[in-house]
């Protein structure tokens, strides 16, 4: 890597997790605040995409690929998580 972008990723890397921080602290405050259980859901999804996120963020910080695996699968675990409870509150509870 050049000079330059080793210095462009020194200073960007802190700043979006430190965005990523405080965008899961608002979806963790979401999730308690959520009037409805959809709104928790997506709540929870946002959250766990997020995390996904830092995940990322942290494989391209150590230079781990495995790291970028790991992120797309807890990418597609959530995804289906959310379809599977939005079908269990579109059905309704004891039908």
């Amino acid at each position: 890597m050049s000079e330059i972008g080793a210095s462009i990723l020194a200073w960007t890397i802190p700043a979006v997790t430190a965005v990523l921080v405080l965008s899961v602290a608002m979806g963790v405050l979401r999730l308690i605040k959520g009037p409805t259980p959809p709104d928790n859901v997506v709540a929870l999804d946002l959250v766990g995409t997020i995390f996904a996120g830092i995940i990322a963020v942290h494989a391209i910080r150590t230079g781990e690929p495995v790291y970028i695996y790991a992120s797309l699968v807890l990418g597609l675990v959530l995804f289906l998580g959310t379809v599977a409870i939005g079908y269990y509150l579109e059905r309704g509870v004891g039908r």
